[in-house]
């Protein structure tokens, strides 16, 4: 007999009629290669011979307890095994399974009895109740709060895979004796949420035994305490202020964790008695199952091959018509409760994961047809009836050398499939020549097409061969084309017949493709000299906009600053007169210059009929200053100095103008390169204000007496003379700033120029906010979607003050396309759906951050409302087609956001199809130009859509999936973040990977 000594761990064994498998779950502990361990096995009130086998075993060996009770169920055993255990640490381990010879010795040094406490887990093996070893199940890494996270979903660790102290597990209160099922989970969730630590030992140490009658209990109890648990977890969760907001997040919603039992509990149990709808009615709340698809797919599939003991995913097809009809009617139970086409997506993803562990089966799910080629037997494969989605994997000498995923129209014949192989899957090396007439007849007449090409290759040098190498791959790929067997019913000719007929109800097409937008500028003459460029400047009247309010409010401030009796003045830079014909009124005699002729003759006519002014041309950087001022006005000019040499020269120049106790007084805006902690102008200038300011005061006897300071310039007073202390007004500028002037202006401290980005920075991938409606009011069930004015205004002067320019949709297709690393740093901003506060709040603030946008409109909604809101509130405006048009002329891209705001995974091929066409047709018809982006409704994106779109004559497309984009994106399936308006104005920082940065 073995004789116990004081254990290292004890094995809390529940037993209930497990008189066949008690002895193998117990010699697997015997077998450790760590003796000094208890197991107490709780008879759990059988009526078989467990008792009697029990004892046998117990007789023999000391470190067994036995012990009784009536049968309370498998949570109430192990609490009663719990209070009789000795030992430090406890394993739950159920009495038809075992584990591995080296369970202890690898389990027990990482558990530890600490604070916190630390739990140990590995992987475990199911076993088939033919004896069959399943593949090895390694659950996920559980530090931090992914524990919490992922047991609020779902039970992670396998029962007798976990070993843990006995302090933590009576500090928790032990398991939960209500629970007929999910009793372990329960269990893991509170020690999560008590603070404890999971650590992995990646090894497969335990064994689960699948009996027959395993998976016969009732699914309504399962069900029922999934529930529980996951009520649990919610309140578990708010009680430390954890998030559980959706996929994007990684925390997964109550009601989806429910549904995933829901789905595991059918696949597994695959009943067909099973009352499914019934099932359901027990979750409190069916959720939409949209973002999901992915997971769930990979929920069904493992409970499909768990209740079918089918180790590998492949092994499905064998059985499929034994769990397509169950499989089906969970599909249909999901979609009925989510986004439309959320069911065509889940069965995409589980169609894709079976495929993909065995490309050389063919077989139909759905809507979805799998064909495994050989190219060396192609052979006609005909379309299934209900199936519209293909997954094509082509195979040569048994290996897999391509896959194409994307609409199905017709029949596959052998034209259509070498022609996916060689366009889709650019295979065409792997397909095999056929040495027939036929082929050299096709060859021979593809030949005779392309003489030119051969002619110009004979006249033409260089690079001779590499030319001729693509014309013959060229003429062999259309002559294999023109050869293949085809037919009127195969894909590629029903495609082209539903072309033709939705082509015809199409409007004409757009006819003047490239021109040019008024902001667009030709290129023009390179400037020569300082007096060529300043007349370039002036060819048009009034290049600075000096009748804007910004620049009235300034020179009234200027004119504030003028002494009484002022007899002679010289203003430098008058431009063409407008400040001109104020100041003589405030001075004796005035004499103004400027450099270019064109703006002296304008101001000459606007002071005509001032006699105290004389307007002359005057280059005061290269002639000399008209000396003895009383006062000299120089504004808005000093920063065109090239560097601080010659500056400090023309400073020292227009002091020594001044006449003793005369005045100098000068307006300059702040640069943001010269004073980089401030807000102001981002302009190309070497210096600003503060230089000028610095080496202006620098002059002998020219002091500074009064100072007009505001947040985007300064107007300075300096006397030739002693002056008391500086007086300093702090005054606003002028409001509201035209666009001209604001898309120059970066607010607030800090940030990075746009230009030293450019120069300094490179990247690979680039953010692309998605917004929606920017307004303040709205249903508070769409808050999500609605970004207040002022909340957008500050998020666009944070992307503008980090340095930020926006690309659109064309450009960024380009740059992906080119797969080389992208300078400065990219964004792209994208408004969905065209409301028409786009119009009245979001391009004024674009254009005063000097942004562009992409808007994607449903264009047979234009001018009306946004009736897919309609079941949350009032439905909003959207734009109309003039309005659209004028944003379009003024810089604003546009693109489709299909006709009717449907999902595209909720139509057909040709409807969809339909839609594309018609949306991006209407789009150019009205625009004059080509549209080729396309933002897709609520995302709603599957296998056909890409190619599809493709067909339509797009070139790039939009999801919501939230990422930046990369080169290595879909151009179809392109991520965007959205900026959600429920969200605090800090987390935008956040969004753009620029945590705790200033936003204001």
């Amino acid at each position: 007999m073995v004789i116990a000594a004081t254990p290292d761990i004890s094995f809390l064994i529940p037993a209930y009629n497990a008189a066949d498998t008690l002895a193998e779950c117990l010699a697997s502990l015997q077998q450790q290669s760590r003796s000094n361990w208890q197991a107490v096995v709780v008879d759990d009130g059988s009526t078989d011979r467990t008792w009697e086998v029990l004892e046998s075993i117990a007789n023999t060996d000391s470190r067994i307890l036995p012990a009784r009770q009536p049968n309370a169920g498998a949570a109430a055993a192990r609490n009663h095994a719990a209070r009789l255990a000795a030992a430090p640490l406890l394993c739950m381990l159920d009495a038809d399974d075992w584990l591995d010879p080296t369970f202890i010795e690898n389990m027990q040094p990482v558990a530890e009895n600490s604070s916190p406490a630390v739990i140990a887990y590995c992987a475990f093996r199911r076993v088939a109740p033919d004896g069959r070893l399943m593949q090895v199940e390694q659950p996920p890494i559980l530090t931090g709060d992914v524990a919490k996270r992922e047991f609020s979903s779902f039970c992670a660790l396998a029962i007798h895979t976990v070993v843990f102290p006995r302090s933590l597990f009576e500090l928790v209160g032990g398991m939960d004796e209500t629970l007929q099922t999910c009793e372990d989970w329960d269990l893991w969730l509170r020690m999560a949420f008590s603070g404890a630590e999971f650590r992995r030992v990646d090894q497969c140490l335990a064994f689960y035994r699948m009996k027959a009658d395993s998976l016969s209990g009732d699914p309504t109890k399962m069900v029922r305490d999934a529930i529980r648990v996951t009520s649990k977890a919610q309140a578990l969760q708010t009680q430390q202020g954890l998030s559980a907001e959706g996929p994007e997040t990684g925390w997964i919603t109550p009601p989806v964790s429910q549904l995933r039992m829901l789905a595991w509990v059918v696949a597994a149990k695959l009943d067909p008695t099973l009352d499914v709808a019934a099932l359901a009615a027990l979750l409190p709340e069916m959720p939409d199952a949209a973002g999901y698809e992915n997971f769930l797919a990979g929920v069904i599939l493992h409970g499909l091959q768990t209740g079918l003991s089918t180790d590998r995913a492949d092994d499905l097809i064998d059985v499929l018509d034994k769990w397509r009809p169950t499989f089906l009617l969970l599909i249909q139970l999901i979609q009925e409760h989510s986004l439309p086409g959320t069911g065509r997506k889940i069965i995409e993803a589980a169609s894709w994961h079976i495929s993909a562990a065995n490309p050389l089966r063919s077989f139909t799910l759905g809507n979805v047809q799998v064909v495994s080629a050989a190219l060396e037997t192609l052979s006609r494969i005909p379309k299934a009836e209900p199936a519209d989605t293909l997954i094509m994997h082509a195979l040569s000498g048994g290996q897999h050398v391509g896959s194409f995923v994307g609409p199905f129209w017709g029949d596959l014949s052998i034209r259509a499939q070498i022609r996916l192989i060689m366009h889709e899957m650019q295979a065409e090396e792997h397909l095999q020549t056929p040495p027939t007439l036929v082929y050299m007849s096709s060859w021979t007449r593809e030949a005779l097409r392309g003489y030119r090409a051969f002619g110009g290759l004979i006249i033409r040098n260089g690079q001779r061969r590499g030319r001729l190498d693509r014309i013959l791959v060229r003429i062999g790929r259309n002559a294999l084309l023109a050869c293949a067997p085809s037919d009127r019913e195969d894909n590629d000719a029903r495609l082209s017949d539903i072309q033709q007929n939705l082509q015809r109800g199409l409007a004409p097409r757009f006819r003047n493709p490239t021109r040019l937008r008024p902001d667009e500028k030709k290129g023009a003459a390179p400037v020569q000299s300082e007096e060529e460029y300043w007349e370039h400047i002036f060819e048009r009247p009034d290049p600075w906009n000096y009748v804007s309010v910004y620049e009235q409010v300034k020179y009234a401030q200027t004119l504030s600053l003028i002494p009484e009796g002022i007899e002679k003045a010289l203003e430098l830079a008058c431009a063409e007169g407008i400040f001109t014909e104020k100041l003589a009124q405030k001075v004796g005699q005035l004499t103004a210059t400027d450099i270019s002729q064109r703006a002296i003759d304008r101001a000459v006519e606007r002071c005509r009929d001032h006699r105290n002014v004389e307007l002359r041309v005057l280059d005061f950087v290269k002639s000399d200053v008209p000396p003895e001022q009383d006062l000299l006005v120089c504004s808005e000019v000093l920063y065109y100095m090239k560097d601080e040499e010659m500056l400090a020269a023309v400073c020292q120049k227009v002091a020594a103008a001044v006449k003793p106790n005369g005045y100098l007084i000068t307006a300059h805006a702040h640069i943001r390169r010269d004073e980089p902690n401030r807000s102001g102008f981002d302009w190309d200038n070497p210096f600003g204000v503060g230089t000028i300011k610095q080496l202006l005061a620098a002059q002998a006897d020219l002091a500074l007496e009064e100072t007009i300071e505001t947040e985007l310039y300064a107007i300075h007073r300096f006397r030739k003379g002693p002056v008391a202390d500086a007086v300093l007004r702090v005054e606003r500028h002028g409001t509201p700033l035209d666009a001209d002037v604001a898309k120059h202006i970066i607010w607030g401290p800090a940030g990075t120029e746009r230009g030293a980005a450019w120069t300094t920075e490179v990247t690979t991938s680039v953010p692309i906010l998605m917004y929606h409606r920017i307004a303040e009011e709205g249903p508070a069930a769409l808050q999500r979607f609605r970004t207040p004015p002022e909340i957008f205004r500050k998020q666009m002067q944070f992307l503008r003050r980090q340095g930020y320019y926006t690309v659109t949709a064309q450009t960024l297709a380009g740059l992906l396309r080119s797969g080389k690393p992208i300078q400065g740093r990219p964004v792209m901003l994208t408004f969905d759906d065209a409301y028409s506060d786009f119009l009245e709040e979001a391009f004024p603030i674009l254009a005063e951050n000097d942004f562009s946008a992409d808007v994607f409109v449903v264009t047979d909604k234009v001018g009306g409302r946004s009736d897919w809101d309609a079941a949350y509130g009032e439905p909003a405006p959207l734009m109309s087609w003039s309005h659209i048009q004028e944003l379009h002329q003024k810089g604003i891209s546009f693109g489709s956001h299909l006709a009717s705001h449907t999902p595209a995974s909720a139509m057909d091929n040709e409807a969809l199809l339909d839609e594309a066409m018609r949306s991006r047709n209407a789009l150019q018809s009205r625009l004059g130009s080509s549209a080729e982006s396309i933002a897709l409704p609520y995302g709603g994106t599957d296998f056909r859509v890409p190619g599809i779109l493709a067909l339509a004559g797009y070139g790039i497309g939009f999801t919501t999936r939230p990422a930046k984009a990369t080169f290595s994106d879909n151009l179809f399936g392109l991520p965007r973040l959205e900026v959600r308006g429920d969200r605090p104005l800090e987390a935008f920082p956040e969004l753009m990977g620029l945590p705790g940065a200033y936003i204001g």
